[in-house]
């Protein structure tokens, strides 16, 4: 079976991190997370980097730094993994979903721009989708509207910008920590917010300095906020510092795939660019392609689905016409480490083969 995900493991690397943790005495948070964020931040030039234990934190976090509570109202793109949204739910948020583009995926700014126009919007979520950067109309769009934007660069693991950006190292992600995320902020204060809220609202530095003034540790430990247990391991850690410094790798690999792909599959139309998370088709006849491919040991499937059919978010489908031509044609064709050229080639040639 050729499968549609794969995790790079770069297990001697791995196991080289671990075994210097294990001989340490920190298993939980400790120098490692300091570490794997110092050198995120360097590769991808941000100042303020957060890790935290999954890229869902991330945006939790997110949500809860800009203060988002009940009845505010939040654009999200329709097509989008569960993850971040339901956290909206939670917090009671009014979501509005936005239409997509059909060559890309991810949110159409001029619906946006609808969307913002009509309503007194707190935030928009922006979806890198498929390691896709969108399109940079949202940027203004959002800034005419002085309305805050979190990105979830969760499937694109390069440099981005925006008021929050909100990172996953979820297992089969660019690059791994089994589980794990990376929120960036603007500004150091908020910064500083941030690494208290993943840890309950503790700050751990001022901790560390107490248990040495035990005296007067209650006070000075005091907590300001209620906060989460978002913090990650550096156990988690290791992975990252292993394999962060074989991104470029990664990603070229799967660009050299793409290109295989678009080389062999001339007529029909591939989204797939920047990141190269996903490599997605738009066909005819998709669920018949999709169970001839199956039947030939390929993986394929639509991995997300519309999320304004999930009963939580309403349970029916919008009117959004880019969103329902798209959804009987996408399917994800695999694209990962393990992938070669030639399986692209194989996989190529079955499709040619269903086509006729």
């Amino acid at each position: 079976m050729l499968h549609l995900f794969h995790p790079f493991i770069p297990k001697k690397k791995i196991l080289k991190e671990l075994s210097d943790t294990l001989d340490s005495k920190w298993i939980g948070q400790g120098p490692k997370v300091d570490l794997f964020e110092k050198n995120f931040g360097k590769k991808m030039g941000y100042k303020y980097p957060v890790m935290v234990n999954s890229g869902t934190s991330a945006l939790e976090l997110a949500y809860h730094l800009l203060g988002l509570n009940e009845d505010d109202i939040v654009v999200v793109p329709v097509l989008d993994a569960i993850a971040g949204q339901v956290g909206l739910i939670r917090r009671k948020c009014k979501i509005l979903f936005c239409d997509i583009e059909r060559n890309t995926l991810n949110i159409d700014p001029d619906f946006l721009e609808r969307l913002l126009k009509e309503n007194s919007v707190k935030a928009v979520i922006g979806v890198h989708l498929g390691g896709i950067h969108f399109n940079q109309k949202i940027y203004s769009v959002c800034k005419k509207y002085n309305v805050p934007l979190i990105v979830d660069a969760a499937q694109y693991l390069a440099p981005t910008y925006g008021d929050y950006i909100c990172y996953s190292f979820q297992a089969i992600k660019h690059i791994t920590t089994g589980d794990g995320g990376m929120l960036v902020l603007g500004n150091k204060k908020e910064y500083d917010r941030a690494k208290k809220l993943r840890w309950f609202g503790v700050a751990r530095e001022q901790k560390e300095h107490d248990a040495r003034q035990w005296n007067t540790r209650a006070i000075n430990s005091d907590l300001g906020e209620a906060g989460y247990k978002f913090q990650p391991t550096d156990i988690d850690a290791c992975f990252g510092l292993a394999a962060l410094p074989d991104l470029e790798i990664i990603i070229e690999h799967r660009k050299q795939l793409a290109r295989e792909y678009l080389r062999g599959l001339k007529k029909i139309q591939i989204i797939a660019k920047d990141t190269y998370w996903l490599l997605t088709v738009l066909v005819e006849k998709r669920d018949k392609l999709a169970q001839f491919l199956i039947n030939k040991g390929v993986e394929v499937n639509i991995v997300h689905v519309r999320n304004d059919l999930f009963k939580i978010f309403g349970g029916k489908r919008q009117k959004l016409p880019n969103m329902n031509w798209v959804e009987t044609r996408y399917l994800c064709l695999p694209l990962n480490g393990k992938i070669t050229k030639s399986d692209v080639r194989s996989i190529c040639k079955l499709i040619r083969q269903f086509y006729g």
